[in-house]
């Protein structure tokens, strides 16, 4: 009886130790560095497209994360993306206050900085750049698409997170970034000094195309899916079907997306019928979005993309290569067809979920994919002075092409 009893008395001991070190406190007990985690935790657990969270017990990340003292932000903030590096996915992310807010500028209006778009490659774990923005330092200091970012000043960037680069890349116009750029497919890296500026984001550039006075092509560039550009397509289709343009190219390239209803929005304005994008959540739902008879034009169309074309940018390029509205020229696209939800979290930060991917019109997931171009036209970097020149092959093979077809169209 008396080793039973000193048995459960150990035993009660070692229960009590348990729940010491175990312990979570009641919702009413929770610090707001505490709640700032598991609201973030909570979001994650309720929206995000993989619903094995990279084949881990998300559960008990949240229990191991609420167990450490979290004494301020900045150590909640670190919990956090701790938590979300374990779902080896680098679109879901943290967004801090400051990266919250320069995000919402880059889909709005201006940011001061050396305008690149940068990804962290899912496969290689480097930071790359998807595409520089049009006419923007960093396009003039030659960097291109699919570049590898080793440094940051004094920071390298394999220890940096998405927005921790980006934001090191921002700042104040007139003030000098230090680069180190390692060229795609090219063991050599060279420095780059960079003055940051105030990047424009007005998204659309079009002009008429006269060379051929029988033939009119207008041309649309557009350069990131902001909130202002479905608006901006559709003014420019509407001036240039003024001047007398009889087709249209529309060039995506090194447009690396932007909001996912501005894509579907600007199909509208090319697609009178037929779907658009299929986004599939992690309880296999699929949504649909379709056109809406809003075409503004039925004239023949020609959508250049490369390399640097991505996400919305590849939804739209989809749509009209699926529906054949669009014959798509130049180059495999990047293959981003993951999307994600922004969520505000207190004090102005923000948190980006991916929360489905999408599928095309025939059902194409082109995620680490890309589109396949209806021609395949190989072209070297060009400096934004060169698009739309003769010095852009694929360019000069979209008029060719779409004034093939207005000579065989008229002559039947």
């Amino acid at each position: 009886m008396r080793k039973k009893a000193l048995w459960m008395t150990g035993l009660v001991i070692c229960s009590l130790i348990l729940a010491f070190f175990s312990y979570i406190p009641p919702a009413s007990a929770f610090t707001a560095q505490q709640k700032l985690v598991l609201q973030s935790w909570r979001l994650v657990n309720q929206s995000y497209l993989d619903e094995t969270f990279n084949h881990q017990n998300w559960w008990a990340m949240r229990q191991n994360i609420l167990k450490r003292p979290l004494n301020n932000p900045e150590e909640a903030y670190t919990a956090i993306e701790e938590m979300l590096a374990s779902l080896g996915e680098p679109f879901t992310r943290l967004l801090r206050p400051e990266q919250y807010h320069n995000l919402q500028i880059s889909t709005s209006g201006e940011l001061s900085g050396v305008g690149l778009q940068i990804n962290i490659n899912p496969e290689t774990h480097h930071l790359e750049v998807v595409a520089p923005l049009a006419g923007s330092p960093a396009e003039t200091a030659g960097i291109k698409s699919r570049d590898r970012i080793l440094k940051i000043d004094d920071h390298d960037t394999d220890s940096l997170t998405l927005e921790q680069a980006a934001t090191l890349m921002r700042g104040k116009k007139g003030t000098t970034v230090s680069l180190v750029i390692q060229p795609s497919q090219q063991d050599t890296a060279r420095t780059v000094k960079i003055m940051r500026d105030i990047i424009a984001l007005s998204p659309v550039h079009a002009e008429l195309n006269q060379d051929n006075p029988q033939f009119p092509v207008g041309y649309i560039r557009l350069s990131q899916f902001s909130a202002n550009a479905t608006k901006e397509v559709a003014h420019a289709v509407t001036e240039l079907q003024k001047k007398g343009a009889k087709s249209y190219i529309l060039d995506l390239r090194n447009n690396p997306g932007g909001l996912l209803q501005a894509g579907i929005e600007i199909a509208r304005l090319w697609l009178d019928e037929g779907n658009i994008v299929y986004t599939v959540n992690r309880q296999g739902t699929s949504d649909t979005f379709t056109a809406s008879h809003t075409a503004l034009t039925a004239d023949p169309l020609v959508v250049l993309v490369n390399q640097g074309t991505a996400s919305a940018s590849e939804i739209l390029a989809g749509a009209l290569q699926d529906n054949g509205r669009g014959f798509i020229m130049g180059e495999k696209t990047f293959g981003k067809g993951l999307i994600q939800s922004l969520f505000e979290l207190p004090e102005g930060a923000g948190l980006a979920v991916t929360v489905a991917k999408y599928e095309t019109p025939n059902h194409q997931d082109i995620h680490k994919k890309g589109i396949l171009p209806d021609q395949v036209i190989s072209q070297d970097p060009l400096t934004y002075y060169q698009i739309g020149t003769t010095a852009d092959l694929q360019y000069q093979a979209a008029l060719q092409y779409l004034r093939g077809d207005s000579i065989l169209a008229k002559a039947s």
